[in-house]
């Protein structure tokens, strides 16, 4: 009974060291402080008048394609190569298009050997008909079979034209001189019918298509000036207005307008995002709150943010993000003016995690 009651003492003796170890470990991991950098949550209502977002895009812009399927042969341009207008820019194999037309070239021949017989067969019948020497069961028998022949001869000709047709998206060649800004085939490929090959455009001719809210579309009149920032080269150019949409059913609810540059700098290339600003004032008293895209936290489906609580730790907030502007993203809810959210930490987040702010 004794030995009984010493290992039954022993085992709570050692149950009690375990658990005041664990509250130990777990005691230093909730005392664990990450030393973190924050921002404040900013918008952009600085000025009483509307400020919209716009991106610069080449006036002339061709994505080319083919009609045909084939393997390419060579694709002597690159991304970043100036081109002049006619100048190749994807070869396609036409093989099997050289064997169509040959095929038709010979149907041709026939039919034309058959037409010039019937047309000699008709002049022939028209004059012993003028002579009554043919009847006129002989010569409506003989003007059919000539009609006949001369339209199949026709169809002969138009179904040369049309693979003389096909012969033209066997070589993809430049509609302007430009510069090549996208390619999407290389030598082997495989080319399908409508499938983008070359994209290129018309350097140093640039305008910017703007979104604009619902709530101040209605004040926005072609020849409109405005000024446009391109933030990244911190430069401002002046435009107007060329073109009002008045439809938002494909942007999203925002309406787009389209301002056509006084001059361009030639460090403007075609992407860059802007803030076009109209001599108009607010309408709206709603402001757009942006924050960077590597504070964004994703986890499937959802995307967040991690925000600073009044008690110092770290709290993952959710939010619905709207449109992507460069570095930053539009955030729609879940972020108030005057908060401040993390930008970057020396340890790993989590939710409720104490933070020091540097």
């Amino acid at each position: 009974m004794k030995k009984t009651y010493t290992i039954l003492t022993l085992s709570i003796v050692l149950l009690l060291a375990s658990c005041g170890s664990k509250d130990k470990n777990v005691t230093n991991d909730n005392s664990q402080t990450i030393l973190v950098s924050v921002k404040d949550v900013t918008t952009n209502d600085n000025t009483p008048f509307l400020a919209v977002n716009g991106k610069v895009q080449a006036k002339n812009t061709a994505n080319l394609s083919t009609r045909i399927m084939g393997f390419v042969n060579k694709v002597p341009v690159n991304i970043g190569d100036k081109i002049e207008k006619g100048q190749l820019l994807v070869s396609i194999n036409s093989t099997d298009l050289q064997a169509k037309k040959a095929q038709i070239e010979a149907n041709i021949t026939e039919v034309t050997a058959a037409y010039n017989n019937a047309e000699k067969d008709y002049y022939r019948f028209k004059n012993l008909f003028a002579e009554q020497s043919a009847s006129q069961k002989e010569l409506d028998d003989i003007t059919a079979h000539f009609e006949m022949a001369k339209a199949r001869l026709e169809a002969a000709k138009q179904m040369r034209n049309e693979i003389n047709a096909q012969f033209a998206y066997t070589n993809i060649i430049a509609p302007f001189s430009g510069i090549i800004t996208h390619k999407t085939v290389e030598k082997g490929d495989m080319a399908n019918p409508g499938q983008l090959l070359i994209s290129m455009e018309t350097p140093g001719d640039f305008e910017v298509m703007a979104l604009v809210p619902e709530t101040e579309i209605a004040q926005i009149k072609k020849e409109t000036k405005v000024v446009v920032d391109v933030k990244s080269i911190n430069t401002s150019i002046t435009g107007k207005v060329t073109e009002v949409s008045t439809s938002a059913s494909k942007t999203g609810g925002q309406y787009l307008v389209k301002i056509d540059l006084d001059k361009t700098d030639d460090n403007i290339l075609s992407g860059m995002y802007t803030t076009v600003r109209f001599p108009i004032e607010h309408k709206s008293q709603s402001s757009m709150i942006l924050v960077p895209k590597d504070a964004i936290i994703s986890q499937g489906q959802l995307s967040g943010i991690y925000t600073v609580s009044q008690s110092n730790t770290a709290i993952l907030r959710w939010l619905r993000l709207g449109r992507t502007f460069g570095n930053e993203v539009e955030v729609l809810s879940g972020l108030n003016s005057g908060e401040s959210y993390i930008i970057a930490s020396e340890g790993k987040l989590y939710n409720g995690v104490k933070i020091r702010v540097q």
